[in-house]
Parts: structure tokens; sequence; C-alpha cells
């Protein structure tokens, strides 16, 4: 990945941010607004699609904030002919008025000052033909395209110790670290943009995801594989930073912090109420303890796990204990090989330790992992007698309490079931049922 490199080494590393959901549209929605997806009702997948759903008296999209300063917004999708965003949105309701003002790269120049988010096609897989339960196996965006990389093979990747050692999870691993080293290419072609339209020396580059990695224990689950997230933070020439770069900074960030700090580098202070902090602000107090984190219905999965994490300790409380790795979820079983092979590896009994783990049918009530000794969180820690656990996971639990009060937590409240169950056709339709659900052997 030299351009995200090459980001890094001219900008600050943040090495502990952590997104509020472990899949895209809650995460979107609370960095978008700056309140958490738990408080405005935007926690679940797909969500409010057919109620008109508002958001709360006083809660806006940021980028309204940024039009009102006078900024130019964008959402790009090409640069040229080359296709460098998607457009996506991904966002748990309804907009009052376009959330951005364009889509072309060529009005940056000379729509100043302007905001430009880039939504990278790769690290995605290509599903949104509507067509992938049709198809024997669901490629990545761009992995047909003879230039898509293949600098990862089977032969060189070393999967995570939760999956099994086998040829199918080392060939799935090299697919993901492939589609991340096209991803780079793109970054190179749109840093290349910025020099050749003369902006660079002007414009601030944020790289962050808005989720944890692609992978089958990755997106929809709330371990550092799915909630945390690189971030770099670039400064221009004419706008130096508020600290000596290059840099690596190891503070608690929540990526739901993307907000304020983007306001305040546009000089526009932050509403009352919300709950994003601005990295830079001179008033901002000091550093997070925690980030805190929920994960809720998934398509037609449905779950409720909250955490909180601080620069050691991952705390996980479970309220539907039922919905675990091994759950149906449609989309996971058609795109991602490596579960359907876990589900025959147990069949067979030919699963053992952590991804004999994985395959539970009930998680644990709660889950408590040392990143320190423990960075793939396979050893929990929430029943361990030891004094040093019993006291992160007592402080842990009340943090995580106080959040859920603090913040009106809305995750208790049922959806109802004319909500969820269309989804089950939805996904049928979308990605297809595998036969053990149907009923099969």
């Amino acid at each position: 990945t030299p351009n995200v490199d090459g980001l890094a080494a001219a900008g600050t590393r943040y090495m502990r941010v952590f997104s509020t959901s472990p899949v895209c549209a809650p995460s979107r929605s609370a960095m978008m607004t700056g309140m958490y997806q738990t408080s405005t009702d935007t926690h679940h997948m797909r969500s409010h699609r057919d109620d008109d759903f508002r958001l709360p008296v006083g809660v806006r999209p940021m980028t309204h904030r940024l039009k009102e300063a006078g900024y130019f917004t964008a959402n790009i999708k090409t640069i040229g002919t080359e296709v460098v965003g998607t457009g996506k949105l991904d966002l748990n309701f309804v907009n009052e008025g376009p959330i951005y003002d364009s889509d072309d790269w060529s009005q940056l120049k000379r729509k100043q000052p302007f905001f430009a988010q880039i939504n990278m096609p790769e690290a995605e897989y290509d599903i949104y033909d509507r067509k992938s339960g049709e198809k024997p196996r669901v490629k990545w965006v761009g992995e047909e395209d003879p230039s898509f990389p293949q600098i990862a093979t089977e032969a060189n990747v070393t999967p995570p110790p939760y999956y099994p050692d086998h040829p199918v999870v080392r060939q799935e691993w090299a697919r993901y670290l492939n589609s991340v080293s096209q991803m780079d290419r793109h970054i190179g072609v749109i840093l290349q943009q910025l020099e050749k339209d003369g902006l660079t020396d002007d414009t601030i580059v944020i790289f962050f995801a808005d989720n944890g990695r692609l992978e089958a224990r990755g997106i929809h689950w709330c371990y550092d594989s799915g909630l945390r997230v690189p971030m770099i933070i670039r400064w221009p020439k004419n706008h130096p930073p508020p600290m000596a770069q290059p840099a690596i900074d190891e503070q608690v960030v929540s990526l739901l912090d993307i907000t304020a700090t983007t306001l305040g580098m546009a000089g526009i202070e932050r509403p009352d109420g919300m709950k994003s902090r601005d990295l830079f602000a001179q008033e901002r107090g000091p550093a997070r303890t925690y980030a805190f984190s929920a994960r809720d219905r998934i398509d037609e999965t449905t779950a409720r796990i909250r955490t909180v994490r601080d620069a050691r300790y991952r705390y996980i409380r479970n309220y539907a204990p039922h919905a675990t790795y091994a759950s149906l979820n449609r989309y996971k079983e058609k795109c991602f090989l490596i579960i359907p092979l876990m589900r025959q590896l147990q069949k067979d009994g030919k699963l053992s330790g952590p991804p004999l783990d994985l395959m539970r049918d009930r998680a644990p009530d709660e889950e408590l992992y040392d990143l320190d000794t423990d960075p793939h969180e396979i050893h929990n820690l929430a029943t361990s007698a030891a004094p040093t656990h019993q006291a992160a996971l007592s402080r842990l639990r009340a943090a995580l309490d106080t959040w859920i009060v603090e913040t009106n937590d809305r995750g208790h409240i049922p959806e109802p079931p004319e909500i969820v169950v269309p989804f089950v056709k939805e996904m049928d339709a979308w990605f297809g049922t595998p036969e053990w659900a149907r009923g099969g052997k």
C-alpha cells in the first residue's frame, strides 16, 4: 500500500480508532451527525426505509452545517473516466434536502472551499446487482479487472487464528488483502489529481474506514476486527498542523469524532449536545478513556450487543446470546466462503480450538479481552479470577452502564415484526438461503 504509506509518512497515524458500529449504515449515520446511532434511532441496518423517518430536532448532517458555512460539498464517483468512488450514502434517515451538492470532481477546483467525500469501491463485495444468489461465487469489486493486484497468495498469507488452517481460508484472506492493494491504487489516482489541480497545498486529507475488516469475524461483530479502523490525517503546506508531523497518536478515538473534528477544521463550532469531540479544539479537555460501540439488527439477523474499549481491554455484553457467528445471515453466508467451510468442518468433526469456539450456538453473556496479550480476542477473561481482570471487568461494566443511560440508548426497544420479517424474503431473493437453513443436511 505505497500510497497509504505515503499519507502516513507525511501525516498523523491514529492507532486506536473505533467505529460506533461494526456495519456501514449505522456507523455512517453516527459519523454524519456526530451522535451515536443508538441515540437517534438509526442503529439497525437498513432501517427507516419506508417510514419517512427524520432525525431528532437539532441533529443534522454535517454537510448541511458545512454548506451553511460556505463549503461546496461533494460525494465523488469519478475522476475523468476512472471510477474512484461509489457515491454510497447508506444513511438510516430521510435527508432534509440533498446531503451533497455534487459528485463531480471537476467542480472542486472552482468551487472552493470544498468538502469532498470519496467512498472507495474496493474492499467490498460486488453485490449491488441483487443477483448474488445466482452466482457460484461473489467477486470483490474490481477482482476481474486484469490490473487487480495479485500480491497476496495462498502461500504467503497468515490468517487470524480464529479461522481453521485450510486452503480456502488462505485463499479468501489473500483475496481480501489484494482488494486493499487495489484500493491503494485508486488512492494514488486521487492524490495525483489533487496535485495536478493545484489543490494539494490547501487540502486536508483524512483517510479512514467506516467499520472494521470485511472478513467473516470482522464486519458485523464487536471485536477489534469489526470495529478498529485505520485513520490518517495529513495537513497541507498552507495550513500547518497543530502538531509535528509525521506522528503516531495512541489516544483512544471514537470514529464519531470525525464529525466535530471536520467542523472544527472548517471553523465551525461544535453544536451543543453533539457527542462527537474535536480532536484539535483548544478546549477539548483530556483524551477519551473509552470508545463505545453497538451492534443491533443487521438485515434479517436480530442481535443486540454493546461494547466498550479502552487502551488495553475490550468488554462485550451480549443481550441476545442466541445471536452468534453461526447464526444465519444470508449476505455473510453467500459472500464469505469461510463460513460454510467452517460449518462443514464442524459437521465432519474437524474443528478445534478457537475456530470451534467461534461456531458455538450460544454466546457468553459477557466477554473481556486483554488486547495487549491477546490481539485476536480469543481468550475470554470475563470469568477469570485474576484481580486485574476482575478490576477491568467491573470498571468497564460501569462505564458501559453509564454510557447507555447518558446517551439514551434505544436498543432495548424492539422493532415490530412487520419491519423485521420482510427482510427474510428480501435477503433470500438477494443472496439465497443455504440448504442447511432450509431444513437440509
